[in-house]
């Protein structure tokens, strides 16, 4: 993983980026005007529906409990989650958080890209040293500003081109997206938003996970 990885990634990245990290199935973020209030992709707004909706029923809450009301309705996801602030706010803590949770394995130990049948190949270890963990943060933020719909240039590498041949796992994936949904609820960030960011790190899902 160099430093430009994930995503979210996170994706934010195609989302992602998590990367990252549009964010509708293609490697780069597309921007929707004037508003961007979906990742649009059905399904990867279900998953973020459902992320939400488990995690209400799991704290006794109806549905819809925390939207956001009378917010201005031509505002983007990007204006909404603080605009450069919110986002850096958000990628700080959801990096810090991720990296820190083995489940994720973003620092991809014992993972190699390349080789056949498992023989050659090399590793996909990626070390998160001060540098490359602020790399990281910054094509992070950048790729969540493009996405939802803020002025600004993403700088990374396309999300298929940056995961390839890191066998990623759904799991993996999965645990990503949580610690992601954490950090939003730490920073209480409203449900809609939530839900709307999550639709974006999921439709990342097809670039960044492979079976394993």
């Amino acid at each position: 993983m160099n430093t430009t990885r994930f995503l979210g990634s996170i994706s934010v990245a195609c989302a992602i980026g998590l990367a990252a990290v549009g964010v509708t199935g293609c490697d780069t973020p597309e921007r929707k005007q004037p508003e961007f209030h979906t990742s649009g992709s059905r399904e990867a707004d279900q998953r973020a529906e459902q992320r939400i909706s488990k995690d209400q029923q799991l704290r006794g809450e109806a549905a819809g409990a925390g939207a956001a009301k009378d917010k201005p309705t031509k505002a983007t996801l990007y204006e909404r989650l603080g605009s450069a602030a919110g986002i850096d706010l958000i990628v700080g803590d959801f990096v810090d958080r991720v990296i820190a949770d083995p489940r994720t394995n973003w620092e991809r130990k014992g993972v190699k890209r390349g080789g056949v049948l498992g023989l050659g190949g090399h590793a996909a270890e990626w070390t998160p040293n001060e540098e490359n963990v602020a790399a990281l943060k910054k094509h992070l933020a950048q790729f969540i500003a493009v996405a939802t719909g803020g002025p600004i240039e993403y700088e990374g590498r396309k999300v298929a081109e940056v995961h390839h041949g890191m066998k990623i796992t759904n799991a993996e994936f999965d645990a990503s997206i949580g610690a992601l949904k954490a950090s939003l609820d730490a920073l209480k960030v409203p449900l809609d938003e939530q839900k709307e960011l999550l639709a974006v790190f999921e439709s990342t899902r097809p670039q960044i996970a492979e079976k394993r």
